[in-house]
């Protein structure tokens, strides 16, 4: 063999090395490249897995963001002058005490206007007082409308109102003798959440009536007036109110005239209030 043919023998054995050699260089890259994707995916995979399965993680980390978020927008809000996007409540709505008189009946929609004209109250919120007294009444065996009667006379529909002797709320319900009754409602804050003092206050007339016999010595017994020889008309006023929401109910036209007497909350018509404290004591 010839000088050239070795060098020509020797160029092509290098080439077909070089050539091997980087073809299994490729092929390793291909492979660590699949295997690297391939773990780069489980990986992805068990980080998704691990955060979908720690709904307390995510739950703080959504937190979080969404705090940042309404951060960032309550600072541009105050920045530009807007107090009310700091303290806004969009359930805020689940708390009012009211209903669209469009939603009840005939009868309870004429009374619900009747009572809104005649106490100068919102027609929404005497709406939902109106369906309470309906609601309870039917449960309780009591005429709705004397309930709403006993709430006229006795509050004017001031859900806030307080006697001196601690009546309180819509029906001046005596909350310190009937304080296990608003257990039910979670203690006698309740007492002011109109609905709560509806129920509760209704209750209450029912055991006055069922402990008297009667409607009208029931409503003495209820006013603290049962041993007394006057009740300072209670009975009557209330026993006139309810008549009067009857005929409305009825369809009659009954003239919403202001009332002449309500009874004054801040003075009990009885004029020894702790023997209504403790007439009323053993009504549970």
């Amino acid at each position: 063999m010839t000088a050239r043919q070795e060098v020509l023998s020797l160029a092509r054995r290098t080439g077909e090395a070089t050539s091997l050699f980087v073809k299994d260089i490729g092929q390793g890259l291909l492979v660590v490249s699949h295997n690297t994707l391939a773990l780069l995916g489980l990986a992805v995979v068990a980080v998704a897995l691990t955060f979908v399965s720690q709904a307390e993680l995510r739950h703080q980390l959504e937190s979080k963001a969404f705090g940042w978020l309404n951060a960032r927008q309550e600072a541009r809000a105050e920045a530009e002058g807007n107090t009310l996007y700091g303290t806004a409540e969009p359930d805020a709505i689940a708390r009012a005490t009211a209903s669209n008189p469009r939603d009840l009946n005939r009868q309870q929609a004429a009374v619900a206007q009747w009572l809104s004209r005649r106490y100068r109250v919102a027609p929404e919120p005497v709406s939902r007082l109106v369906q309470e007294a309906w609601t309870a009444g039917q449960r309780a065996h009591v005429e709705p409308t004397l309930i709403l009667a006993v709430m006229a006379i006795e509050s004017g529909f001031n859900p806030f109102a307080q006697s001196s002797v601690g009546a309180q709320g819509l029906m001046q319900v005596m909350t310190r003798v009937h304080d296990d009754k608003y257990e039910a409602f979670g203690g006698t804050f309740a007492a002011f959440d109109p609905v709560t003092n509806v129920r509760v206050g209704v209750q209450v007339l029912k055991e006055c009536i069922q402990r008297a016999g009667g409607i009208e010595e029931g409503l003495r017994y209820y006013v603290g007036a049962a041993n007394m020889t006057d009740d300072a008309g209670y009975a009557s006023r209330v026993l006139a109110e309810a008549e009067q929401m009857k005929a409305v109910a009825a369809g009659r036209n009954v003239p919403p005239l202001q009332p002449r007497m309500v009874r004054d909350p801040a003075t009990p018509p009885a004029p020894a209030a702790d023997e209504r404290v403790a007439m009323l004591h053993d009504i549970h």
